[in-house]
């Protein structure tokens, strides 16, 4: 299954706004097949399923297994993420404390106190997208990631390792 073999699921998210709960979106029986963790579908195809047609809706969504994995804070550091929003995370690294305020204080007390996110991010293994290619790619946290790199660019408080859930064949 593809994302774009969702797009009726994804039109109906969007129709119904904040009405349409999880709840309602996760039982659909076009996911029964993904077998995948809730905070996966949550963020990946409820919160922004739709917005990433043009860069993951060829993609074999069946082909993925989700893991929870520390990494490295370097590595996040040359992540790319998709191709139509290229240059979202440097933007955000560049406005990181302003994206921090805008979120609940909880968020910041994270970073302040765990040097981390409060949510883990996820990421793509690059061969997912391209046989040939190699490493991580950022599908969705693209903030919490520029978060993380405005951070260390300051030198302020950031951990070692962050969790994610990594998408790999």
């Amino acid at each position: 299954m593809k994302l774009r073999d969702l797009s009726p699921l994804m039109a109906c998210r969007r129709a119904g706004g904040f009405s349409y709960s999880y709840s309602q979106f996760s039982a659909d029986p076009a996911l029964n097949t993904l077998q995948w963790p809730d905070d996966v579908l949550e963020q990946f195809l409820f919160d922004h399923g739709s917005y990433f047609m043009d860069d993951y809706g060829d993609i074999n969504l069946s082909a993925i297994s989700w893991q929870l994995e520390l990494i490295p804070a370097a590595e996040f550091l040359t992540m790319p993420t998709g191709e139509s929003d290229g240059d979202c995370i440097e933007r955000f690294a560049e406005t990181h404390a302003y994206r921090v305020e805008q979120r609940p204080r909880e968020v910041g007390r994270c970073w302040e106190e765990r040097g981390t996110w409060l949510r883990p991010p996820l990421l793509l293994d690059r061969r997912l997208l391209n046989q040939s290619d190699s490493g991580l790619q950022v599908l969705e946290g693209r903030t919490r990631v520029g978060v993380l790199g405005g951070r260390l660019r300051e030198e302020l408080h950031v951990a070692p390792e962050h969790q994610a859930w990594v998408g790999r064949p």
